[in-house]
């Protein structure tokens, strides 16, 4: 994996850019796929000309166009960035598209011998996977204590709301950036949003002094994201209100760790019961049932998820609460 400066027509309406080699299979879109909170996450946008993010960096805001060319013998992906952290953001792309997500010992023919039929299918027909990792605690843990016991539906409704309501305008000119693309709020505009606006938003009490407690300790946060995967997840648990599903959550997409489990997860014990024995079963069963890949158990869900396989339904399905005309 290689990174190489662009051709002068790609860099040119761009305040930087790079193009970086995956060195092997690639898919930009599936490896990215996990970051985006929704189709209607306001800080994405995928188009016919690339896929645009935009997020705050130490340097200030950035807009990211990410174009990929994955059928030839060199797959590589453009990247152009707008704005006053678009040196940041460049800096960081090779880690973004999953240049430290190292599958060879998933791969390898002894290890790989012992995995279920199902995910080793689903390994062999998706070979351009990539990890993540975005280095960016605040933007990843805020969007999942939002998730904390609601369904996602309610989790991504009330997220747009804050976005729409306290994201910033993406760097860039309006002939090029995507209309309505918008950079996530600041550690300082989450912590100044008022208790009515969560409320509008229908995120309850509990979830936003989470997220309070959590941002009046941002930089210490965001220090979390040179430490390991592990570390950085205990260390996150040391605040009240974040657990071991939200830990582990967030460091897959910051850390692009392969073997965080969401632990706590209303469906993901189920789901891996099922597609490996044919039975549901409680987070206790699921770590048993992972055990013989700890340190790939990422990686095994992930591959559950993409085989195709889907639990059997049974009994009532969660009923969305709206707290807001409370």
């Amino acid at each position: 994996m290689t990174i190489t400066d662009v051709p002068a027509s790609v860099a040119a309406a761009a305040d930087g850019a790079l193009r970086w080699y995956a060195g092997g299979p690639y898919s930009l879109r599936q490896t990215l796929g996990p970051l985006r909170r929704g189709n209607g996450d306001p800080s994405f946008a995928s188009r016919p000309d690339g896929l645009w993010m935009a997020f705050t960096t130490p340097d200030g805001p950035v807009t990211l166009r990410l174009t990929s060319a994955e059928l030839g013998p060199d797959p590589h992906v453009d990247a152009q960035a707008w704005g006053p952290g678009s040196g940041s953001a460049l800096a960081g792309v090779p880690r973004l598209l999953g240049a430290g997500d190292d599958w060879s010992a998933f791969d390898e023919p002894g290890f790989h011998a012992t995995l279920p039929r199902m995910v080793r299918e689903a390994r062999r027909r998706n070979l351009t996977l990539r990890l993540p990792s975005t280095g960016r605690m605040v933007d990843s843990l805020v969007p999942t204590v939002l998730e904390q016991k609601v369904t996602v539906i309610e989790a991504r409704r009330g997220f747009r709301y804050l976005m729409y309501r306290y994201g910033t305008p993406a760097p860039g000119t309006s002939t090029v950036v995507p209309a309505g693309l918008l950079v996530r709020p600041t550690p300082e505009q989450w912590l100044r949003i008022p208790s009515w606006e969560w409320h509008k938003a229908g995120v309850g009490p509990q979830r936003s002094a989470t997220v309070m407690r959590a941002l009046r300790s941002a930089v210490a946060l965001e220090r979390l994201a040179a430490l390991p995967a592990a570390e950085a997840a205990a260390k996150m648990q040391a605040i009240s209100g974040i657990g071991e599903w939200t830990a582990a959550e967030v460091v897959q997409r910051t850390h692009g760790c392969p073997d965080s489990i969401a632990v706590g997860d209303f469906h993901l014990a189920a789901d891996v019961g099922a597609a490996l024995t044919g039975r549901r079963t409680d987070d206790a069963g699921m770590l048993a049932l992972l055990e013989p890949w700890k340190g790939h158990r990422q990686r095994v869900v992930r591959m559950i998820g993409l085989s195709g396989f889907r639990k059997p339904t049974f009994g009532p399905r969660m009923t969305i609460q709206d707290h807001r005309g409370h």
